[in-house]
């Protein structure tokens, strides 16, 4: 076996029985070049549902077509998601890695697409792809979102609250992106590991890459470990990265938003941030031309006046606070009709 060209399919389970036999299904209808070969590598991690029996069932079904690798968990304790992709990827082989979820579908070209692309880009890149949702119409402006992103948008708008640019479950890299940053986060239920890995590698000089096709259907539903993670975690992973690349640098700035996103974002600033702070910004004709007043419960002390203007009045760069595709396209009119360059004269956090 050529490692060199053998993909492996890491997949992390807990209780998957529902999903197993669609994603399988996906991998075996998978349309490969002539000079490749895939190998599944799965992390059961301590189901106690029939995931077990299932998967002895696919290792006789995939006997002499594709190697099926199982890293069992047999505390009887989960350990998390981050746990489950790095023991995953500890029991495979390939030089390449295609992180796969259980309850997601492989679409027939996606390993074929995703490894020519990744093998005429450097090492360091992350290649992801467009996907579809089942049910069709969940998170219908996320998924509008990460699938029309131009290439410069995957690299800016890296701090809005939909994660990372390109999806996890359609991450496919080179072995040495996963060494480089050093595996998954294990801090287990309520770790937003792929956002934490994806902004490591980010910092390592990682580059990242979306194939323009359809290659995945991602599926929602109630019990996927997304819900499992609190909106807090995320946001302060999120704020902390904005504050060590981008707010290190500003000298001042102006929170664009003075409802309760800007107020929020501004109340969780560093001390030495808040005071970079020049003015808050609105359209809302009930807030310009108040002031805002912060107040902090620990030391029970009034923070300094912000001024509210209209944006048209405010100084950049600028700290978006304002969600997207929510305003019938108002926001980005105005936006645009700044003429501004974003992560240099503003950044979305929203």
């Amino acid at each position: 076996m050529n490692l060199q060209s053998l993909i492996s399919i890491i997949i992390p389970v807990h209780n998957g029985s529902t999903w197993i036999d669609q994603c399988f299904n996906g991998i075996l209808e998978q349309q490969l070049a002539p000079d490749t070969q895939i190998e599944i590598c799965v992390c059961n991690d301590a189901s106690n549902d029939n995931t077990v029996d299932l998967l002895k069932k696919w290792n006789i079904l995939l006997q002499n077509k594709i190697p099926l690798k199982i890293y069992n968990n047999e505390s009887g304790k989960p350990k998390g998601v981050g746990y489950s992709k790095n023991r995953a990827v500890s029991i495979s082989s390939g030089a390449y890695l295609c992180f796969q979820d259980i309850d997601d579908i492989m679409l027939p070209v996606r390993i074929l697409e995703q490894y020519k692309q990744a093998k005429i880009l450097p090492n360091n890149t992350i290649v992801g792809c467009q996907f579809k949702r089942a049910p069709e119409n969940s998170t219908k402006r996320y998924t509008c979102w990460a699938n029309s992103l131009s290439e410069e948008k995957l690299q800016t708008q890296i701090y809005t609250s939909h994660g990372p640019t390109i999806i996890m479950p359609t991450w496919f890299c080179h072995r040495t992106v996963f060494e480089k940053v050093g595996g998954f986060s294990e801090e287990g239920a309520g770790t937003p590991e792929d956002l934490i890995f994806f902004y490591k590698h980010l910092d390592l000089e990682g580059k990242i890459c979306r194939i323009n096709q359809c290659l995945l259907i991602y599926t929602y539903h109630p019990n996927a470990t997304t819900f499992s993670i609190e909106e807090s975690i995320i946001w302060q992973i999120r704020l902390d990265r904005l504050q060590r690349i981008i707010l290190n640098k500003w000298e001042k700035f102006t929170i664009w938003n003075a409802g309760k996103q800007g107020r929020k974002f501004y109340n969780s600033l560093s001390e030495e941030h808040q005071k970079k702070v020049l003015t808050l910004c609105d359209v809302d004709e009930k807030k310009i031309g108040k002031k805002y007043i912060s107040f902090n419960p620990e030391t029970r002390h009034n923070g300094r006046p912000l001024d509210i203007i209209h944006f048209r009045k405010a100084v950049p760069p600028f700290v978006i606070c304002v969600k997207i595709d929510l305003t019938n396209g108002e926001f980005e009119k105005n936006l645009l009709s700044l003429q501004l360059i974003e992560n240099v004269d503003y950044v979305l956090f929203s």
